[in-house]
């Protein structure tokens, strides 16, 4: 590693630098500025702790070294095994610290918002991708996070054209953000009498939620449209015209929620989904290396422009990005996630290493 003792003390500097701006009584005047100097203070809190336990393991094994000379060779003994135990919590923590240092995405600790769509394959593709939006349902719940339904286009025969919902808990989109592109699937239709294998997609992208002191949206670049909501029919369609549709068009973004029986509700999850967009859209612009990140988040849905696969018959889930493949679908498809989700953090990190 390079110089801790540096790292350590610019980190220092830099949280005092931190606590001064945080002590402003004027930081909490300016929400977006007191939020991002939050994170800050919490992001150097954690290297520095980390940094403390180094000093304090080093310490303990530098304790030892001077007992391995020792007359009483019990104590002599004590001591080579400390050594031993201490150096592998010292190369631990120096692992730990090396990711730690790693330049992060300020978005990572956000909520995010996900959008699922029925890609090639037709109803089997919407049925797809309501199997996807459960299985991200089912691992927010095992991670304690909180999941709403924002907007969504059913079909009709329990599958989705499109489903956008958000998912709330520190890091969510930290965890989510490398589920964005195309997921395929290999299985045998209901409708499918020669038991014939079909292979459809649907297309997932992941945003980090915007508040709306991080984003500046002048009211005059909206067109606002409500009408009534539509819907399979009978009672789940509204009788009140509920349903929101907002134009951002300065981009021509476009964002529609009906699922609410309340207009204002609608246009609150619009404009939440608006917000997301159009700093995906403006952040991208700002770095040529990410001119077309959401694009190419889904990619154009096509078979062979895929990250991932669920192969149904051999009960098989493989990721193409980092070779991994596991034979267990169902548990995969109700939401035991995690696993699958460290190896792509991991693997994240590791290229972050490798290009320091």
């Amino acid at each position: 590693m390079q110089d801790l003792s540096n790292h350590f003390q610019d980190i220092l500097k830099q949280l005092d630098e931190l606590e001064v701006q945080l002590s402003d009584p004027t930081a909490v005047k300016d929400p977006k500025k007191f939020a991002e100097l939050t994170r800050s203070h919490r992001d150097l809190s954690e290297r520095i702790a980390a940094f403390r336990d180094r000093e304090h393991i080093q310490d303990e094994l530098n304790q030892a070294r001077t007992l391995t000379g020792d007359a009483d060779p019990e104590i002599a003994e004590m001591a080579r095994v400390e050594i031993d135990a201490a150096q592998k919590r010292l190369t631990e923590t120096d692992q730990r610290l090396q990711l730690l240092l790693l330049p992060r995405d300020p978005n990572d600790a956000k909520n995010t918002i996900v959008e699922i769509r029925a890609g090639t394959g037709g109803d089997e593709a919407a049925l797809f991708a309501a199997n996807l939006a459960r299985m991200y349902q089912r691992y927010a719940e095992r991670q304690g996070w909180k999941m709403e339904l924002l907007s969504s286009s059913a079909t009709g025969i329990g599958g989705f054209k499109e489903i956008i919902f958000s998912v709330n808990g520190t890091g969510a989109y930290g965890r989510l953000r490398f589920e964005s592109g195309v997921h395929r699937v290999q299985r045998v239709p209901e409708t499918e009498a020669n038991g014939r294998i079909h292979t459809s997609t649907a297309t997932v992208a992941v945003l980090p939620e915007i508040e709306a002191v991080e984003v500046d949206i002048n009211p005059s670049d909206l067109q606002i449209e409500v009408c009534r909501a539509g819907g399979p029919g009978g009672q789940h369609v509204n009788t009140t015209d509920s349903a929101v549709r907002i134009v951002h068009l300065p981009t021509g973004l476009e964002v529609r929620c009906q699922d609410e029986r309340s207009q204002l509700k609608n246009k609150d999850k619009a404009l939440k989904i608006l917000r997301s967009r159009l700093f995906e859209k403006q952040r991208a612009e700002r770095d040529e290396k990410r001119a077309d990140e959401r694009r190419s988040q889904i990619g154009s849905a096509e078979r062979s422009d895929k990250i991932r696969t669920y192969n149904f018959p051999q009960s098989r889930f493989t990721d193409h990005r980092i070779g991994l493949t596991v034979h267990n679908l169902a548990g995969i498809l109700d939401g035991d996630l995690a696993d699958i989700i460290q190896a792509l953090v991991t693997d994240h990190q590791r290229t972050l290493l490798a290009a320091q």
